[in-house]
């Protein structure tokens, strides 16, 4: 049996932990390879950052040296797999110091954007370089999406295209929805529902023309006119239920490098759900979505004309949310990503 540490930077309330490394536990087992799981950033650090409180320095110190201690004893891995930074704010050559193993560096976002843009880019003299480091010296590399993909092969050739996906067992159909009002979801975080003001001048002329309802999970929605607003909190237990409530799902993004990082998640969350979906023509929004499951916009009008066509046309809606489904199951779910992950681990530990 082979050993993997699974190195992520937050702790299960984060979808990246629970949909990058923790899904293929069970998987990766029945293929002789036992995945061990470990967290930097609790989940009580997340629900700080969600809900504006700040997190003490000393707990973060805290937990940075929970984590050096577990890598300095630990030395039975056959191999790490490193999701999004090791120690933040700590240069590259300390934590290729404490990744005794080989490792595969895994990532779903921009993260080299980290030192370079926005409140960190201070530290770009000495930080900015940090993951192209990381990258460069990976045994492998597992990259969420094309855009993702290209940046990283510039550093590493060893980089293999790894979406985020589902486990289409547990993600069902509701096939006996019926909703008195039409129904526009958005499932996501604090961090994210940002992006939703793109959706202020849509909905607020289209709530002009028809009743509508706006589910967002997770998040804050921005104030819109003329239409209904239910603002729900995540949970683990609740979101497919919640999802299958959607008459169509979508995926506002600003065409900046940081949302080309993005790898359309919310998305394949909604069409394995029967769900169809709009998204914006940005990153990977382009790859996953194609007219037979959606639709791609690119400004106002569009998106009204978008979710008009769906509103009206529940055989169009029907036939979008189906094939979105067969789409899902044939390319974004767990048991077809699963041998991808196997054969990256079972190249480098031979």
């Amino acid at each position: 049996m082979l050993r993997v540490l699974g190195l992520a930077l937050y702790g299960p309330l984060a979808a990246s932990n629970r949909y990058r490394l923790a899904q293929y536990k069970n998987g990766l087992h029945k293929n002789a390879i036992d995945l061990e799981v470990h967290h930097l950033l609790d989940d009580t650090y997340l629900r700080n950052q969600f809900s504006g409180k700040k997190n003490s320095y000393f707990s973060l110190i805290k937990l940075a040296w929970k984590r050096v201690y577990m890598l300095l004893s630990s030395h039975d891995y056959d191999l790490i797999i490193l999701h999004c930074e090791l120690l933040p704010m700590i240069p590259a050559f300390i934590e290729k110091m404490l990744l005794k193993s080989p490792y595969i560096y895994d990532f779903d976002d921009a993260f080299f954007l980290r030192y370079r843009q926005g409140n960190l880019k201070n530290f770009n003299f000495f930080l900015g370089n940090k993951f192209d480091s990381i990258i460069s010296s990976a045994s492998a590399i597992n990259a969420g999406n094309k855009y993702l993909v290209d940046y990283a092969k510039k550093l590493n050739q060893n980089t293999n295209l790894f979406p985020t996906v589902v486990d289409t067992d547990r993600y069902y159909v509701n096939q006996t929805k019926e909703n008195n009002i039409f129904t526009i979801g958005w499932i996501g975080s604090p961090s994210t529902s940002q992006y939703l003001a793109e959706m202020i001048g849509p909905l607020n002329e289209l709530g002009k023309k028809i009743p509508i309802q706006m589910i967002v999970i997770g998040g804050s929605a921005p104030e819109i006119e003329n239409i209904a607003i239910r603002e729900i909190l995540w949970s683990e237990d609740q979101e497919i239920e919640l999802i299958n409530k959607f008459d169509v799902g979508i995926m506002p993004l600003p065409a900046t490098d940081w949302a080309r990082g993005k790898c359309a998640f919310k998305l394949l969350q909604y069409m394995a759900c029967g769900v169809p979906v709009v998204a914006s023509n940005v990153g990977a929004n382009i790859d996953v979505v194609n007219s037979d499951v959606g639709f791609l916009v690119q400004d106002k009008e569009s998106w009204i004309n978008a979710l008009t066509q769906i509103h009206e046309d529940s055989r169009l809606r029907a036939e979008l949310g189906y094939n979105g489904r067969a789409l899902v199951e044939k390319k974004y779910s767990l048991s077809a990503n699963l041998p991808i992950l196997v054969e990256v681990i079972e190249n480098i530990v031979k």
